[in-house]
């Protein structure tokens, strides 16, 4: 039987094997009945196919997935859906129009060019269609399949995944977009291709992501967390002890990545990268072959185990506070370990130099050292799922690891927030069993595992002691709370609807 990465993306004739029964089939239906009526009224046509990927919350794994380690995300019950109507040859237009159901959204037009540079200087909402539009062009070509004369398209989009909530509302967009073109154009690719060229196309818009959030997006299923493994992408079902359910909270701190990229989330794809250029050499490679062969700190692992087990060990973090100092390195100081010009070394990534002239100073220690210890906790949790423990002990040892995990992720990795840090708190002081940031951090939503029977009671004491003084202030209305805590059990991935 073939894994399911290798299969394409389901493509189902009605409702039911996503959504499940019920209301929550019942409030689907709803949405796609919405949307048919709101793609005619735009565009005069009904649409020619739907296709719908998930967000997520990651479970353990946090800022790794860059780094070449695997991670333990789930999907969630929201979802982006797209309509899509291709235009026949005959139609002169040849544009793309997308819409968007929420009015907050105005209409974005583009030429019907897979060859356009997104204008990242004038951030629009549509340019994360435009992102799977350009990824789907360039693959179908890598894959010589005949993609003819471009045509118009009309589009219309409902996203219900929170936005800056480190959900991954911008990976559930940008695959449902693109699969909603596959779709339109009559073809399907077998989904761990979709998930990674989903991920490269993201990079449009100028994130350098890893490609956790396209690969559970895609490829999740009912009822199961995902171990995701890179190059190449594979996803293992966990299945996650009865009696525990993750509570999802909204910080209420937007974490905007592609805006604050420079300083924030490509700040720490660049330090990694020098840590592990850095420890490259001091355990004995030459500079200038550390330079180009060294991208990720999993490149020098291997090395850095080595080093560990002549110290007794075999733990890659015992090498990084031997060899890299605390305090945070100069970038003169990289440069002379180097022997090369940083801009130099990052040459060919124009976003790693944006970083390089907001920031002078690079930690190095607290960065490896999170990701060493951050990928072997997602081990340790996939191992505590499979052990003979009890569920009980299980999910005690699941929220342990959480917790080491946000403590990791607040000190070491400096991605956590005032906001993040009071919700947490919030969340373990009312009886979750773990609780940590969750998504690139900065803002955005923490997770917290707590057992199923206190949930409602759980929820209520968030409400009370996080949300209600915000409520107060008017940063949110009390009818919208359900968008910003919810309890989810782990959901499907991407599908096509052709009805």
């Amino acid at each position: 039987m073939a894994r399911h990465e290798e299969l394409p993306v389901p493509i189902h004739s009605s409702l039911e094997p996503v959504y499940g029964d019920a209301s929550s089939l019942e409030e689907a239906q709803l949405r796609f009945d919405r949307m048919k009526s709101k793609f005619i009224d735009f565009f005069g046509h009904p649409p020619h196919v739907f296709a719908r990927s998930p967000g997520r919350v990651n479970l353990i794994g946090e800022h790794i997935d860059y780094e070449g380690y695997s991670v333990l995300p789930m999907a969630i019950r929201q979802d982006t859906i797209v309509a899509i109507r291709k235009h026949d040859a005959a139609e002169a237009d040849k544009v793309l129009r997308v819409a968007n159901v929420d009015d907050k959204y105005s209409l974005c037009t583009y030429p019907a060019d897979p060859t356009q540079v997104i204008d990242l200087k004038n951030h629009r909402w549509g340019h994360y269609f435009i992102c799977g539009y350009k990824g789907y062009f360039e693959y179908a070509k890598l894959k010589g399949l005949d993609v003819g004369e471009p045509v118009g398209l009309d589009v219309l989009v409902d996203g219900i995944v929170p936005t800056g909530s480190g959900l991954s509302s911008s990976a559930a967009f940008v695959c449902s977009s693109t699969i909603a073109i596959m779709a339109a154009f009559d073809v399907n690719f077998p989904k761990k291709e979709v998930a990674q060229l989903t991920c490269e196309c993201e990079r449009h818009i100028g994130t350098q992501s890893g490609g956790m959030d396209q690969a559970i997006s895609i490829m999740a299923q009912t009822g199961f967390a995902e171990l995701i493994d890179f190059n190449p992408i594979r996803a293992t079902d966990v299945q996650l002890p009865a009696g525990g359910t993750f509570v999802i909270a909204h910080s209420l701190a937007e974490s905007q990545k592609a805006v604050t990229a420079a300083t924030n989330y490509n700040n720490r794809v660049v330090e990694c990268r020098l840590a592990a250029i850095v420890l490259g050499i001091k355990l004995g490679m030459k500079p200038q072959e550390a330079i180009e062969n060294v991208k990720t700190l999993s490149d020098v692992e291997g090395l850095c185990v080595s080093f560990a087990g002549s110290h007794g060990s075999s733990d890659p973090v015992i090498t990084v506070k031997e060899l890299l100092k605390e305090e945070p390195y100069l970038a003169e100081e990289i440069e002379q370990i180097t022997g090369e010009n940083l801009t130099s070394v990052f040459s060919n990534s124009p976003s790693s130099l944006d970083v390089l002239k907001a920031a002078d100073r690079f930690k190095l220690h607290q960065r490896a050292a999170h990701v060493y210890s951050e990928a072997k906790r997602v081990h340790a949790f996939k191992d505590a799922v499979s052990s003979d423990s009890s569920d009980e002990d299980k999910l005690k040892r699941l929220g342990d690891l959480m917790n080491e995990s946000h403590h990791s992720c607040s000190v070491l990795y400096e991605c956590s927030c005032p906001e993040l840090e009071e919700l947490v708190k919030i969340c373990r002081e009312h009886g979750a069993l773990g609780a940590r940031l969750t998504g690139a951090g900065w803002g955005g939503c923490a997770v917290a595992l707590v057992k199923e029977p206190i949930v409602p009671q759980f929820i209520l004491n968030l409400k009370e002691n996080f949300f209600q003084s915000r409520i107060d202030k008017g940063l949110i209305n009390k009818s919208d709370l359900g968008l910003y805590v919810f309890a989810s059990k782990p959901s499907s991935g991407a599908a096509i609807f052709k009805f």
